[in-house]
C-alpha cells in the first residue's frame, strides 16, 4: 500500500481559514484580544465568536476577561495543545506543498 496522500493529515478543526489565522496570531504565544483579532482578520462579531467557540472546545486556545474603564474586555492565547495542533497542521501543509511540486 502507498504511503497516504498529505491532505490526510489536515485537521478540519485547524485547516478552516480563519481558525488557522488565529492560531498562527496566537502562536508567538502573545495574547490578542477580542476586537484585535476581529479586526487584524475582517471578520464580524459573530463570525470571529463562532470561530473561537470551536477552537475553544477543542481546547486549542483559552480566553480570559478584563475588567476595568469602559467594557470588558476578552483576551486570547494558544495552549500547549493549540501549539501542537498548529505544528501539526504546518507540516501537513509543507507536505502537501512537496508533493505537489513534483
Amino acid at each position: 500500500m502507498s504511503d497516504p496522500h498529505p491532505t490526510v493529515g489536515l485537521d478540519d478543526t485547524v485547516h478552516q481559514r480563519t481558525r488557522l489565522g488565529i492560531l498562527a496570531l496566537l502562536r508567538s504565544g502573545v495574547s490578542m484580544e477580542f476586537g484585535a483579532l476581529r479586526d487584524t482578520l475582517h471578520l464580524t462579531d459573530g463570525n470571529l465568536n463562532r470561530h473561537i467557540k470551536v477552537l475553544d472546545e477543542a481546547g486549542l486556545i483559552e480566553g480570559s476577561r478584563t475588567t476595568g474603564r469602559g467594557r470588558p474586555r476578552t483576551w486570547f492565547t494558544i495552549t500547549e495543545a493549540g501549539r501542537a495542533a498548529l505544528d501539526t497542521e504546518l507540516t501537513a501543509l509543507r507536505a502537501l506543498i512537496a508533493a505537489a511540486e513534483e
